[in-house]
């Protein structure tokens, strides 16, 4: 067992570190609160190539994996400026394009992805099915040469920055069991039938969520992903990557408000004493620093598993799990290592708050994931 990261993926950390630094958490605050996209440090990071480590480097990518990309992910978050998109349009988008798409679909998509020229976010979610996918509701035709779409998605992270966005549509019904036939189509987001309105949500991040309606949008044939029918198993190699990514972020945003938290500690005084010489300052602290390692460790389990074929859906599950729990305290002893301060818009911990919050509930609630190791790891009856 070796625990240490090479040097490539040391200077990887290193250099993405150093970009992301200089716009920082005051940055990510403004952006935040005007809901705002974070473009100028998504262009330095395209800039220096790292939006598409993990793509294959025919397509422009640096032909890494998710080991990079959870690394890129995590660095940003630690600097203060996470980068949700960087789970939807790399970790979705570009693993399921790399891994199904034809030769055409990847020429179209993972030169712009890898170059960060365009985006590509991710349907599936729908007011009528939460976490259960097989009751997926909006349906794709087929039409002559042509697919059309009907049918209504929510939730869907960063449309308004997107080219494109990778719908989950049923296509059939499967005659033995019932459930849907799930197919993955590319749909430009410029799509005539294709409407986007967006959805307010009380958690102050810059990336906007919309409701997408789908009224008799029509794509060509050459918009279904890899095999119809065959969407969900598809999906799910996308999914494992969010989850990881997703994890990732939440490890850095743990690194982040931890180091902010324990800098107020060292030079805030109270009765002529730091406060983190307080036992009650200073464990809860200690704790989540604890927390935080453990939830990396598993982070990087899982991205290691994933990039060598291994099965990763129980350390993808357990990561994600472990890390929005570790991330979700750190941030909330920060605030209140701050007292007062940590509600203030200066040391921008809220924004922080929640993102993490959020990453608590998607892209999987921690209840599912409890669900998936109960029935899957402990093999207990499914209970749901």
């Amino acid at each position: 067992m070796d625990f240490g990261e090479d040097a490539e993926l040391t200077a990887l950390r290193e250099t993405v570190a150093a970009i992301v630094k200089p716009f920082g958490g005051a940055y990510y605050t403004e952006r935040s609160h005007a809901h705002r996209p974070t473009s100028e440090v998504w262009a330095a990071l395209a800039e220096a190539g790292f939006l598409g480590v993990n793509l294959p480097e025919a397509y422009g990518g640096g032909g890494g994996g998710i080991v990079e990309l959870a690394a890129v992910c995590e660095e940003t978050a630690a600097a203060g400026c996470p980068l949700l998109l960087l789970v939807v349009s790399a970790a979705i988008s570009g693993e399921v394009i790399s891994r199904f798409g034809s030769e055409e679909q990847k020429l179209r998509w993972l030169p712009g992805l890898a170059d960060g020229s365009h985006k590509v976010v991710f349907a599936i979610t729908e007011p009528g099915a939460g976490s259960n996918t097989h009751r997926l509701a909006t349906k794709a035709d087929r039409d002559g040469d042509d697919w059309v779409l009907t049918g209504q998605k929510y939730y869907i992270s960063g449309f308004d920055e997107a080219a494109a966005v990778l719908v989950v549509a049923r296509t059939g019904v499967d005659e033995a069991t019932g459930r849907a036939r799930l197919s993955l189509f590319v749909v430009p987001t410029d799509t005539p039938g294709l409407v986007a309105h967006p959805l307010p949500v009380a958690a102050q991040m810059p990336e906007q969520q919309f409701t997408l309606f789908f009224d008799d949008a029509r794509v060509p044939a050459d918009a279904l992903i890899g095999v119809e029918g065959e969407g969900l198993r598809q999906v799910f190699h996308g999914l494992n990557p969010e989850r990881i990514t997703g994890a990732a972020i939440c490890v850095g945003i743990a690194r982040y408000a931890l180091g902010k938290a324990a800098d107020y500690a060292r030079h805030r005084q109270v009765w002529d004493v730091p406060i983190g010489a307080h036992q009650g300052v200073s464990h809860p602290l200690a704790k989540a620093k604890i927390e935080t390692s453990l939830a990396a460790l598993m982070t990087q389990k899982a991205a290691w598993s994933h990039d060598h074929g291994l099965p990763a859906g129980e350390p993808s599950n357990m990561a994600k799990y472990a890390a929005a729990e570790a991330a979700l305290a750190a941030v909330d002893q920060a605030i209140q290592t701050h007292g007062g301060n940590g509600m203030a818009v200066e040391y921008g911990l809220i924004p922080l708050w929640g993102m993490v919050r959020t990453l608590r509930i998607a892209p999987v609630n921690r209840e599912m994931i409890l669900n998936y190791v109960a029935q899957h790891t402990l093999g207990l009856p499914r209970s749901y």
